[in-house]
């Protein structure tokens, strides 16, 4: 199957059965999107070239008078096992988070996902890996639907891929390998930013694994103003393995223990080669 811009995206993908290759012709595709048959790869013609947009905000108001929140922002949510996506673009471009919260470009509540040669673009809150932590699976019941709050493993893998945004942009449970990727933080009008917020359960003993990544800044983003990584949650879980520091955006603690918490008592932070600087409680493999 191929598609254009000028096709109805969400009711084509609808009617793809599992397993199907869909093709994307280059152009911008305005659109929120929920993938939900299994096995389904769709391919764009380059990150550059094929985009899926959309803009919703955490604070905009839904036609019930509720704000949409975190977890129903995204542009594509992903809610079926084995889906592929491959060169493209996804873009949430809301943009003024400090006014309009948080804004989802991906949300991944699915078993063995992977993107390739792809690129990731909002502000805060880029990517969600889910699933949910277990007392927001509660929280939002009839709120949320039901695809994104399923409880359960979810293994998700990035390759050769472009995850930008400022704070917390990539935050989640899932178990997430990032290979070869590039992690740009943005120039955020607050003056600080986070590459990744993990919220695992003390159980999960895969969480997220930068291995092999660029850690680059837009021009603008202040000297020591960004952390790789704050906990969500207690016991959230993050490795960074062989990752190549490009400028000096990184502050030299390293990680954050999320504000007034005590989560740098069961976070489980880890870095190799693992800088002096480190806050006392990262460790190295």
């Amino acid at each position: 199957m191929r598609l254009t811009p000028a096709d109805d995206l969400q009711q084509a993908l609808d009617r793809a059965a599992p397993g199907a290759v869909v093709e994307l012709a280059p152009g911008e595709y305005r659109a929120k999107l929920v993938l939900s048959t299994p096995g389904l790869t769709l391919r764009g013609a380059g990150a550059g070239r094929t985009r899926l947009c959309w803009d919703d905000y955490a604070k905009k108001l839904d036609s019930q008078g509720r704000e949409y929140n975190t977890f129903r922002t995204w542009t594509v949510a992903v809610c079926a096992p084995g889906v592929t996506l491959l060169d493209l673009a996804v873009v949430n471009d809301a943009l003024r988070p400090e006014e309009k919260g948080q804004e989802v470009a991906l949300s991944v509540c699915a078993d063995r996902f992977t993107m390739e040669r792809c690129a990731l673009s909002s502000t805060q809150d880029t990517l969600f890996l889910g699933p949910l932590p277990d007392d927001l699976i509660a929280r939002y019941q009839g709120f949320l639907p039901d695809p994104l709050r399923r409880p359960g493993l979810c293994r998700q893998t990035f390759r050769d891929c472009l995850v930008e945004g400022t704070v917390d942009f990539i935050f989640g449970c899932g178990a997430a390998t990032f290979d070869r990727c590039e992690l740009r933080s943005l120039v955020d009008a607050r003056g600080h930013g986070y590459l990744a917020a993990p919220a695992h359960a003390p159980e999960q003993d895969r969480g997220f694994l930068f291995r092999r990544c660029r850690l680059t800044a837009q021009e603008g983003v202040p000297a020591g103003s960004v952390y790789l990584a704050r906990p969500w949650r207690d016991y959230g879980l993050c490795e960074f393995e062989d990752c190549a520091i490009l400028g000096d955006h990184i502050a030299p603690a390293g990680f954050d223990k999320w504000n007034d918490t005590h989560r740098d008592r069961t976070a489980r932070f880890y870095e190799t080669p693992l800088p002096p600087t480190r806050v006392p409680w990262a460790r190295t493999r």
